[in-house]
């Protein structure tokens, strides 16, 4: 397969994974909107603490923990200046 032909075939494939992550997103809008609250909570608090608790799994050393802490309170500090700028 000629590498044109494979860049083809994965903006095929990526193409195809979008169309699935859109569609499966609009499935979820269509069952939040026909369950209450009270059904599709839990449900979805379960899904994020369990993308929570992997990506902590994950064992990443503390150097780059603080290192994502510090990029954080940065971009907070440039939101915060925006914000006072543009009173």
């Amino acid at each position: 397969m000629s590498d044109s032909n494979m860049q083809k075939a994965l903006d095929e494939k990526h193409e195809r994974n979008r169309e699935h992550r859109i569609e499966a997103v609009k499935r979820w809008v269509a069952y939040l909107k026909s369950e209450p609250p009270e059904v599709w909570g839990p449900q979805q608090n379960a899904v994020v603490n369990d993308q929570l608790d992997a990506a902590q799994s994950v064992g990443t050393s503390a150097q780059h923990q603080q290192h994502v802490k510090n990029v954080a309170a940065d971009i907070a500090a440039v939101k915060d200046d925006d914000a006072a700028e543009s009173e």
